[in-house]
């Protein structure tokens, strides 16, 4: 292949003359670098970056010029085409931080590079590629980047696995997905690793949740959970059943041969550079195991309360009530609506060496830098109460309970606050008053309640409308009264905002999520209320006419803000009335 004559032959100016030319390096750098290249060999550049006497990117700038190669300085990652991708193999373009960029009319392939002396494997790239390739030069997180999103976009997809089953052409799926060691796989069963795999591959590019393999009487479904939705993906023949069921179980640890009893266990890969937890949990039904993947994105963990979706006035409540020294915070709504994400931002705001921080969680989902985190295990009596107790013998600041299940939990949480620490967990209620009842019909006494609580956060989680096809539209009056907003707040023409769907949504017209909240701050009136073991209903009222915002309220917020669709919130808060 030939590739660009740039990288063959250097030109007049020596490196270390255009360095220090261009100020990169003093005259003293370069002497060291010098007699340090010339006692240990390599390369002027190498060196001068390995001391740090130089960036990277001051020497790419300076190579660009020695050579006479274009410079790059961001690299668009859905312009690379898929055809030049699937010929690279992905650990040979990290390797050696090479990416083809696109082809010119001319047959000759661009491609970045971060090191345009290696000749050897500009050579190799153009031999898979099989065209003539022109280097551009990039810095190495500019190329690994693109490699890693590039990849990411280009892996194969379950479909494609679908078809190779029956061709039993398998080359096509994505070679950087670490694979735990199967003692059982056989030359036969290639076809059935291709396909889990490439499932899961999908479900990470689609930042699908969860997968969900269901058997049916005469077929498999899988489906993937993508922004809190199901999405039905492929059939596969239900001959297939138990060499996929099989497959996914060896991965996580499980034991094959027990199909009568639930198991849990867990997948670890990485996968275009993202490293993927998996949680795998089978279950007995009536046409064979089910098998459920809980997908765990450690690189998408949102750890910050600015980008959790709260409005100015709940993000100034929220920081205040996570820097009091004790009292509980009580954050609910149902199962998946993000509480657990909640805790953990909250806990990464006050993360400092000054606090003892213990949190008690089944399970541990995120590893929290300089937390202490314990994962419950009833097999052993190490429950939530169990383990809540132990950690009051800890000296803790800050202790956060993953769930208060049962009224023992909950007294031993409020003696902890009650006692000059501050306590987090979270409980199902559909809104934040309700948590105080829940409580209290739990057997915990309403004076407890009311004395230890200092706020109760509820929550649900919103598709967010994809920016690329949102549009807006005249909305009904019918749709403005759902959303409880008045005239006044909308205008004589309501203008809302709604998804068409495009290929960036995968034609859903959402993308991503964000949260609608609900706080409540216990005032004087509503610890009364509390004492009096009122109902549910009465308290929420009250906290109504002091400024509450219930979830509809705030979703409304959105909506009229454009973040996301009245269809959207109305599913979402489908109990709290308008």
């Amino acid at each position: 292949m030939v590739a660009s004559s740039a990288q063959a032959q250097f030109g007049d100016e020596k490196l270390g003359e255009i360095l220090l030319r261009r100020g990169s390096v003093t005259p003293e750098s370069l002497a060291a670098a010098l007699a340090t290249q010339s006692e240990r060999g390599g390369r002027l550049g190498e060196v001068l970056v390995g001391q740090k006497l130089l960036s990277e990117e001051d020497l790419v700038k300076a190579l660009a010029e020695q050579l006479d190669l274009p410079l790059i300085d961001k690299i668009d990652d859905r312009a690379i085409p898929d055809e030049l991708i699937t010929k690279v193999p992905i650990n040979f373009a990290k390797q050696y931080r090479l990416v083809p960029l696109g082809q010119r009319d001319d047959g000759v392939v661009r491609v970045a590079c971060a090191d345009p002396l290696q000749v050897g494997p500009v050579d190799d790239i153009g031999v898979l590629l099989s065209a003539p390739v022109e280097l551009e030069l990039a810095t190495s997180d500019t190329v690994i980047n693109a490699i890693n999103k590039a990849y990411d976009r280009g892996s194969a997809h379950a479909a494609a696995a679908m078809d190779e089953l029956a061709d039993e052409n398998l080359d096509s799926f994505a070679q950087d997905i670490e694979e735990a060691v199967d003692l059982l796989d056989a030359e036969d069963e290639a076809p059935i690793i291709r396909l889990v795999n490439s499932l899961i591959s999908q479900a990470v590019k689609e930042h699908a949740s969860d997968i969900h393999i269901e058997p049916g009487e005469r077929d498999l479904v899988v489906r993937f959970r993508i922004d809190g939705i199901l999405y039905e993906k492929i059939r596969p023949p239900k001959k297939l059943q138990a060499s996929i069921i099989s497959r996914v179980k060896i991965q996580a640890g499980l034991n094959i041969a027990e199909k009568r009893l639930p198991q849990d266990g867990r997948i670890r890969i990485r996968i275009a550079g993202k490293d993927i937890d998996i949680r795998v949990a089978s279950a007995p039904t009536t046409y064979g195991e089910r098998i459920t993947m809980r997908l765990l994105d450690r690189s998408n963990v949102i750890l910050d309360l600015t980008d959790l979706g709260f409005s100015p006035d709940h993000l100034v409540t929220m920081n205040q009530l996570i820097e009091r020294s004790h009292g509980i915070i009580l954050v609910t709504g149902p199962t998946g609506s993000g509480k657990t994400t909640t805790l953990y931002a909250a806990l990464s705001v006050i993360n400092r060496p000054d606090l003892n921080i213990l949190t008690i969680e089944d399970p541990v989902e995120y590893q929290l830098e300089g937390i202490s985190q314990t994962q419950i295990s009833p097999k052993i009596q190490l429950t939530f109460a169990s383990g809540l107790r132990s950690f009051l013998r800890h000296d803790p600041d800050v202790i956060m309970v993953g769930e208060v299940r049962d009224v023992e939990t909950a007294e031993i949480a409020i003696q902890a606050a009650l006692t000059g620490h501050l306590v987090l967990s979270t409980v199902h209620t559909n809104d934040a008053p309700g948590a105080i009842t829940r409580l209290v019909d739990m057997g915990v006494e309403p004076f407890l309640v009311a004395s230890s609580i200092i706020g109760i956060l509820a929550q649900r989680l919103v598709r967010t409308l994809c920016s690329d096809c949102k549009e807006s539209y005249t909305a009904t009056t019918e749709e403005i009264r759902n959303l409880g907003l008045s005239p006044e707040m909308v205008g004589p023409m309501p203008k809302l905002w709604r998804g068409r769907g495009c290929a960036s949504c995968f034609n859903t017209g959402y993308l991503g999520r964000t949260g609608i909240y609900e706080m409540m701050l216990p005032s004087d009136d509503i610890r009364q209320l509390i004492l009096q073991n009122v109902d549910s209903t009465t308290i929420k009222r009250k906290a109504q006419a002091q400024g509450m915002r219930t979830l509809r309220e705030d979703g409304a917020r959105k909506v009229l803000a454009g973040i996301t669709s009245s269809a959207e919130v109305l599913r979402v808060t489908s109990e709290d009335a308008a």
